[in-house]
């Protein structure tokens, strides 16, 4: 964990394993940081529910996952507010509503001078990134606050507290989730937290399209889950509003 983190890593990874066993919803699940953090967790003996727009990606997962049989693992895609609901409704049926929610699924813009991004690009990005996150809250933050407990994870950016060339959308989206995060903190009951987390720097194929081959002298997303596990499950009540880096 970088400067700006939770914490020690063993205050932290105390507070992981004092918890016991979660139900944690990753959204973008079968890809990237999203896939690395499922394996991760299910290795640790948590129940993952997780959604992808790829079925070939969700059954790779369902195949490589331990003990799938825990797990709830589907095709949807945050994009579509009925898909979040239809989502929420069966978590609920199988009795799988999450303690943790992380909002991963994300994309990224084609390097591009901000008067270049084609309108359909620049709508995907926001789609995704912003309004797929808000699809997710709208329909899983009323399960938490029945159960009077949940903490919620929104992935930042660096470049949600920064700033780029020729990622605008990018930029705006993940400035527009540190904004929406303190936001909803401000709103929550207790029992609920939100937290803004950014992953750090991680070689995915999102920073492959921005640095090209440079993305390679950095963490890969095997190297990151086991950081960014133990940090999000010792987040707390009290890191309420936070922005936090792994």
């Amino acid at each position: 964990m970088t400067a700006g983190s939770k914490g020690g890593g063993g205050v932290a990874a105390a507070r992981a394993a004092a918890a016991g066993p979660r139900t944690v919803l990753i959204t973008g699940v079968s890809r990237g940081l999203g896939r690395a953090l499922a394996l991760e967790l299910a290795r640790r003996g948590h129940a993952v529910v997780g959604c992808g727009r790829s079925a070939d990606h969700v059954r790779s997962l369902e195949a490589e996952i331990a003990t799938p049989a825990r797990h709830f693992l589907t095709v949807a895609d945050v994009r579509s507010d009925s898909n979040m609901a239809e989502l929420a409704k069966a978590v609920v049926e199988k009795k799988q509503v999450p303690d943790i929610i992380v909002n991963n699924a994300g994309t990224i813009n084609k390097n591009n001078k901000t008067w270049c991004v084609p309108a359909e690009e620049f709508d995907t990005v926001v789609d995704t990134n912003i309004k797929g996150t808000a699809n997710v809250l709208r329909h899983f933050i009323p399960l938490m606050i029945e159960k009077k407990h949940g903490i919620i994870v929104n992935l930042s950016s660096g470049w949600g507290r920064s700033a780029a060339a020729e990622v605008a959308p990018y930029c705006a989206s993940k400035w527009a989730i540190e904004g929406l995060t303190r936001s909803l903190a401000k709103e929550l009951p207790p029992g609920l937290a939100a937290i803004a987390l950014s992953p750090g720097v991680v070689n995915t194929d999102m920073l492959n399209s921005c640095f090209g081959s440079s993305a390679a002298l950095y963490q890969s997303t095997e190297q990151w889950a086991p950081k960014a596990a133990t940090m999000i499950l010792s987040l707390a009540l009290d890191d309420n509003g936070s922005s936090l880096t792994v």
